[in-house]
């Protein structure tokens, strides 16, 4: 009975915190988000290339890169896990700033540090009317 019982708890009690774990998962949340992202998991190829365990939580990188073809350089990704039972469960990515809560780093969710000046929604980032700041040298000068 008693060892029955140890039996029980050891397999109540699985260890999770391994890269495989964590990387399955990765892979369920992507499995989860395809119709959002447009990625098929099951032509990519899912890396952890680091993970930091603390109790019941994991900070992982992760490497995504299609399984076929000359790629380039991978995707890095950033993921929050929590400990659900027996699995990894993605809480969020943490990229740019943003934590995995998804509140918005400080600013006023541009993306610019707080006090940027705007850059007036030109790609180029010139000011809307097309002008140069007082005191900037040409464009395409060597000064």
């Amino acid at each position: 009975m008693l060892i029955a019982a140890a039996l029980i708890l050891a397999a109540c009690s699985k260890d999770i915190q391994n890269t495989d774990a964590v990387k399955l998962g990765v892979i369920d949340y992507l499995r989860a988000r395809m119709a959002q992202t447009g990625l098929n998991v099951d032509s990519l190829q899912v890396e952890v290339t680091s993970v930091a365990f603390q109790k019941d939580e994991v900070r992982a990188t992760v490497s995504i890169r299609p399984k076929t073809g000359d790629s380039g350089a991978p995707m890095m990704m950033n993921y929050v896990l929590d400990r659900k039972g027996n699995k990894w469960v993605v809480r969020g990515r943490t990229e740019n700033g943003v934590n995995p809560h998804g509140k918005v780093a400080p600013g006023d969710g541009s993306g610019m540090p707080p006090g940027h000046p705007a850059n007036g929604g030109e790609p180029s980032g010139m000011p809307p009317s097309g002008k140069l700041p007082p005191g900037h040298p040409p464009i395409g000068s060597q000064k």
